[in-house]
């Protein structure tokens, strides 16, 4: 049974493009590799055919997991979501009480987090200690090197 994961129209896109590349291009490229590998001779000795054979299996089991997502994959209306509490792809201002910085950033699904463009997965640490919270709490986050207490300036969307 596949797990609900909620996406963005973006964040789905970019997923059904990446099995459409797997699909279409790397499956074959990957069959012609064995095929070129088997016609070498000896399978018994042939280190190619056996990296070819599992470079093919890793791609499988990588199809298979992208269409196990796209399965449980629903798009969310971002016009029908409440501002007034941290929800999935709320984009938060916090200001860390330790430090006084400020960051801004916006929760999204486990495929679409890229901290990089400040898209962090509601499952990370900081993404759970968010969640629920409003304009003026304070998150308590726990850490590996302990407790980071954030202050939640601005929800927007």
């Amino acid at each position: 049974m596949s797990k609900v994961s909620y996406y963005t129209e973006e964040g789905l896109k970019k997923l059904r493009d990446e099995l459409r590349q797997l699909k279409d291009i790397e499956r074959p490229r990957a069959s012609q590799a064995i095929a070129e590998a088997r016609d070498k001779g000896d399978l018994s000795e042939n280190a190619e055919y056996d990296a070819a054979k599992e470079a093919q299996g890793m791609l499988e089991m990588r199809i298979s997991k992208l269409e196990e997502q796209l399965a449980g994959a629903r798009i969310i209306d971002e016009s029908q979501l409440d501002t007034s509490k941290i929800l999935v792809l709320s984009k938060v201002k916090i200001k860390n009480q330790t430090n006084g910085m400020e960051m801004v950033y916006t929760l999204v699904a486990d495929g679409e987090a890229d901290l990089a463009s400040g898209k962090i997965s509601v499952n990370s640490p900081i993404g759970k200690g968010l969640l629920g919270k409003a304009v003026g709490e304070v998150a308590e986050i726990k850490v590996p090197n302990g407790v980071m207490k954030f202050d939640i300036l601005e929800i927007s969307r």
